[in-house]
């Protein structure tokens, strides 16, 4: 899926479908033509006026009342890169980085930047590569912009720092050489352009939101069959229930279960008790509220990933060159605080059922095995969810109501997203693994309500699930069935399941 990158706006799913298709970049002629007459105007306005021009004539935050002659603004910028690269911690991984090189294509290309298309171009060459520069996770304060990311991410156009190619380190000296660029030789305004921006919160939003959807998804399919497991009621589904609370994700939800317990044999069946726990009566309320969240958060990174976030921005049209304060990134760090509770809630809910269905209720055995006591079961990974919950509740802490002043406090409130998207991510990981635990749970306790079927949705999954997670007989090492379904929720399509589907986000 190649695509040609315009001034319009693009859509978070087109992004990864370039990524993940290993798609090619060009750039519109309608971008060259905006990105040219910005450069142009800037090198106009440098020549004509001597009024003071933040960043591109001065230092940069507290010292912007710094005059730079003009036979140093060209290494003005080149020092900016090299001094902001203090990135540290452990290495962003190559997709994120290479959505952080589309991201910055994509804000250079509406043309209020003054960059050269020389630059432009070449981070689109990395991009179409899938030459990754060397990025570390801790450094950005998510305002002014993600500026250590972003610097060790520009280095390589400098001939400076490391890149990965092909599952290979390289120096950027190297790389440079064997493709035959030579290195960029950065103007007035074009360190500061590439360095501003929140690329590197936005790629993290990007790559999270969509694996969010997919957890989402999930933690229906799987409490479904958890529900099937644990003989639990189909009352709690029923439209009007919903209808007179119509909440979008709770509506979607409901919706979901009715079409994925279809034809239930389990469902179907006559009840004994007249209720079920909140962790199956109430997965409408809480699946659908995150669902909620979900969307929320993809409409601000939406935009986000539109938008011009460096500084500052020059409107030739206006004759304007404006500092402003585009950079910070507290949209994203409010959503990604948001995003984060929603994501933790899935995972907790989520433990309160794999806890039901082991706990020898509802004519389960403790434990989950034919055995128990020779055999320990599932206790211990429950155990493991339990653990994994306590510690998504504690990344669970807002990032982006702290703020630590910067640059001599004129920079003096700062977002903290960039903090927020690496939480995140590690919070979403963390539920993937709940979800895979339930998965493995679940699937274990429906077995012993044979004969007696489930739908035909979900007997599909849990049949593409029997292939590579066998029913445990005996007590066997359960880290590698676990690890098995992680890697079955992350890869495995169960959009192409017919007869039946969960909730579209």
């Amino acid at each position: 899926m190649n695509y040609k990158i315009t001034p319009d706006d693009v859509t978070i799913g087109k992004l990864l479908g370039v990524l993940n298709s290993g798609g090619k970049l060009t750039l519109s002629t309608e971008s060259v033509t905006l990105i040219n007459k910005c450069r142009n105007f800037l090198d106009d306005k440098l020549e004509k006026s001597t009024a003071p021009i933040y960043g591109i004539t001065t230092g940069f935050g507290s010292l912007y009342n710094k005059t730079i002659s003009r036979d140093q603004l060209n290494k003005l910028q080149e020092n900016l890169v090299k001094s902001h690269a203090c990135g540290t911690g452990p290495e962003v991984a190559d997709d994120i980085v290479q959505l952080m090189l589309l991201l910055k294509v994509i804000a250079l290309s509406k043309g209020v930047s003054g960059v050269q298309v020389i630059t432009v171009q070449r981070l689109i060459d990395f991009f179409n590569k899938r030459i990754s520069p060397v990025v570390f996770e801790q450094g950005s304060l998510g305002a002014s912009g993600d500026l250590a990311p972003l610097a060790h991410m520009i280095l390589p156009l400098l001939g400076e720092g490391q890149v990965n190619y092909k599952g290979k380190r390289y120096s950027s000296e190297a790389i440079l050489k064997k493709f035959g660029w030579s290195p960029i030789e950065l103007q007035s305004k074009e360190g500061l352009a590439l360095l501003n921006g929140t690329q590197f919160m936005s790629a993290y939003g990007v790559y999270i939101i969509a694996l969010a959807e997919r957890l989402s998804a999930f933690s229906d399919i799987i409490s479904a069959i958890s529900l099937e497991a644990y003989d639990g009621r189909p009352d709690p589904f029923f439209e009007s229930v919903h209808a007179i609370r119509p909440h979008k994700g709770q509506i979607e939800t409901a919706d979901a279960f009715r079409k994925m317990l279809k034809g239930s044999q389990l469902i179907s069946r006559h009840k004994p008790h007249v209720q079920d726990p909140y962790s199956f009566r109430c997965i409408p309320q809480v699946h659908g509220a995150s669902k909620d969240a979900i969307r929320y958060a993809k409409s601000v990174i939406h935009t986000e990933i539109n938008s011009v976030t460096d500084n500052p921005t020059i409107f030739p049209d206006e004759d304007l060159i404006v500092s402003g304060g585009n950079f910070h990134g507290q949209p994203l760090a409010l959503v990604f605080d948001y995003l984060a509770i929603a994501l933790s809630e899935l995972g907790s809910i989520s433990e309160r059922r794999v806890y039901r269905l082991i706990s020898g209720q509802r004519n389960l055995p403790e434990f989950l095995v034919a055995n128990p006591g020779l055999n320990s079961g599932f206790m211990i990974p429950q155990y493991t969810a339990a653990s994994i919950v306590s510690q998504n509740k504690q990344l669970s802490t807002p990032t982006s109501v702290d703020s630590i002043p910067s640059s001599n406090e004129q920079e003096d409130h700062v977002s903290m997203g960039a903090n927020g998207a690496t939480r995140l991510l590690r919070i979403a990981d963390n539920l993937c693994k709940l979800l895979a635990i339930e998965l493995f749970t679940a699937v274990q306790a429906l077995e012993f309500r044979r004969p007696v079927r489930s739908s035909y949705y979900l007997e599909e999954i849990v049949s593409a699930y029997r292939k590579i997670v066998p029913f445990i007989k005996d007590d066997k090492l359960m880290y590698t069935e676990i690890a098995r379904s992680v890697e079955f929720i992350r890869t495995f399509d169960f959009v192409a399941v017919q007869d039946g589907s969960p909730a579209t986000h």
